[in-house]
């Protein structure tokens, strides 16, 4: 092996170890149950199910933090994404949105799930989180179902 190539794995090494001090922030938000999602749907539809299962480590305050999010780069990856999530929808907040809001981010939800942008890279981690043609639909029907000229209750 070449004098370079040992430099350059000491470089590398030092870096991974040196970056393992730098930690994100992993806490999940105290949650109130009467503003989470699952109080305003219920579980009839099986909306909840479907959100439990594919959405709430990203968008809900109930992230699941796996063990490989202890070591970065991961943790930052996975923290970004979280934050990213939450910022973009949370389940855990539903009643913190207005009944428009809810109806924009079911249908947003109904558009990415069925364009297959969500849940996204994340299913190669976890193939459980992978959303079927029912639970597509499910999602869907729940954006239809809230939709202005209904008389859904989201």
């Amino acid at each position: 092996m070449s004098r370079r190539v040992k430099q350059a794995a000491v470089v590398f090494v030092v870096l991974f170890a040196a970056a393992q001090f730098v930690r994100p922030g992993r806490a999940n938000p105290v949650t109130d149950s009467g503003r989470t999602i699952q109080a305003h749907v219920g579980t009839a539809s099986g909306l909840v199910t479907v959100l439990d299962r594919a959405c709430s480590d990203c968008h809900s305050n109930q992230t699941v933090w796996p063990s490989y999010t202890q070591v970065a780069p991961l943790s930052w990856l996975m923290a970004y994404a979280v934050g990213e999530g939450r910022r973009a929808v949370n389940f855990s907040e539903w009643a913190g949105y207005s009944p428009e809001q809810r109806r924009t981010l079911l249908t947003l939800s109904c558009r990415d799930a069925s364009e297959g942008k969500m849940p996204g890279i994340y299913t190669l981690l976890h193939p459980e989180m992978r959303l079927s043609a029912q639970d597509i639909e499910t999602i869907c029907t729940a954006a239809r179902q809230a939709a202005p000229n209904t008389a859904g209750g989201f």
